[in-house]
C-alpha cells in the first residue's frame, strides 16, 4: 500500500477537488469508487500514484458539515467551518427566507453566524436593508454592515482563528469581499478553475483561502457559489423547533405532545405568534420547514 498523506481539500468541483499538501503544495485528487461526499475545507488522506494527481482515501472526521438537500439529492458546500457569514447587501434586495434557513443549517450545526451587510455605500439603501434585518438583530445575531469595496478592512479582526464560510445569493459581493481581502485570489481561482476545467464560471466551486499563509492564526476563507435556495429537507420537525431560537421558551408548553403547532388548540407557539414574541416572517419560514420535515 502507498504511503498516505494528509492535506486540506482547498476547492472543490464535482468529483474533482483541489488538496493542498503540508508546505503548500496542491494536487488534483480524486475520490476512490463512485460516490464522492467529500467538501471544500475537509482534511483526508491521499496516496500519490502519479506525481501529478492523487487519490482521496480516507476523510478526517469533521467538526461540522454545511450542506443543503432536497428529496431528491444533496449538496455539500463546506466542511469543518468555526463561522458562517451570511452576505446580503443593501441592493439588489436579499431573500430574508434564504437568511433564515441558513441560520438553521448553522443552528443545526452548532456553527457561530454572522450577518455582513454589504453595499453600504449606497446611502440611501441602507433604512430599507436595515429593517428587513431587525428581526434578526432581535435574536441577537450580529450584523456588520460595510462596503467591500471600501470597507472590508472591518471584517478582517472578525475572520482571526476562524474558518469563516461566505454564504449568498448571487449579486450580494461575495467575490468582492474576497478580492479585497485577498488580492491574489484572482490569480489562485483563475489556477484553480484551469485545473478543475471550469472554464471562466470560477463561482461554480467552493475555495478555500488562507488570509495570510504565513500567519495560520489569521484564519481562513471559504467563497461559495451563489445561493438561490438552501434546502434542509435532512432536518426533523424537532431539529428544526430547535433551531429557531425565539421558539424556545415555548417548546413543550402544547397541550398536546404531538402537536403540529397548525390548528390545535392551546399551541403555545400560535399563542407566542398572536402576543407578537415571534415575527410573523419567522414564523412563515418555520411553518413551511416543518411541514415539509420528516418526522
Amino acid at each position: 500500500m502507498s504511503e498516505r498523506i494528509p492535506g486540506q481539500v482547498v476547492a472543490a468541483h464535482g468529483r474533482q477537488y483541489m488538496v493542498e499538501l503540508t508546505g503548500g503544495e496542491t494536487l488534483l485528487c480524486f475520490p476512490r469508487g463512485k460516490k464522492s461526499d467529500i467538501a471544500c475545507g475537509d482534511r483526508v488522506e491521499i496516496s500519490r500514484p502519479a506525481k501529478d494527481q492523487g487519490a482521496i482515501e480516507a476523510i478526517t472526521p469533521r467538526s461540522s458539515l454545511l450542506y443543503r438537500s432536497n428529496e431528491y439529492r444533496q449538496k455539500l458546500i463546506a466542511a469543518n467551518v468555526s463561522q458562517v457569514l451570511i452576505v446580503v447587501a443593501t441592493e439588489p434586495g436579499f431573500s430574508f427566507e434564504l437568511v433564515c434557513r441558513t441560520l438553521v443549517a448553522t443552528q443545526d450545526q452548532g456553527v457561530a453566524a454572522r450577518i455582513i451587510l454589504n453595499k453600504c455605500d449606497l446611502a440611501d439603501k441602507i433604512a430599507p436593508a436595515r429593517q428587513a434585518l431587525a428581526p434578526f438583530v432581535a435574536l441577537g445575531v450580529p450584523v456588520l454592515e460595510l462596503s467591500a469595496l471600501h470597507g472590508a478592512e472591518a471584517l478582517r479582526p472578525l475572520l482571526a482563528g476562524h474558518t469563516s464560510l461566505l454564504v449568498g445569493q448571487s449579486g450580494m459581493g461575495k467575490s468582492t469581499l474576497v478580492n479585497a481581502l485577498i488580492p491574489e485570489a484572482r490569480a489562485a481561482t483563475r489556477e484553480i478553475s484551469e485545473a478543475l476545467d471550469s472554464g471562466k464560471h470560477t463561482t461554480t466551486h467552493a475555495r478555500l483561502y488562507h488570509l495570510d499563509p504565513a500567519k495560520p492564526e489569521a484564519g481562513d476563507l471559504i467563497d461559495s457559489p451563489g445561493l438561490q435556495d438552501f434546502g434542509l429537507q435532512h432536518l426533523s420537525r424537532s431539529d428544526i423547533e430547535h433551531a429557531f431560537a425565539e421558539l424556545a421558551p415555548h417548546l413543550g408548553q402544547c397541550r398536546f405532545r404531538d402537536c403540529r403547532h397548525d390548528r390545535e388548540p392551546d399551541c403555545a407557539l400560535r399563542s407566542a405568534l398572536e402576543a407578537g414574541q415571534i415575527d410573523p416572517r419567522r414564523w412563515a419560514v418555520f411553518r413551511t420547514l416543518y411541514q415539509s420535515a420528516s418526522s
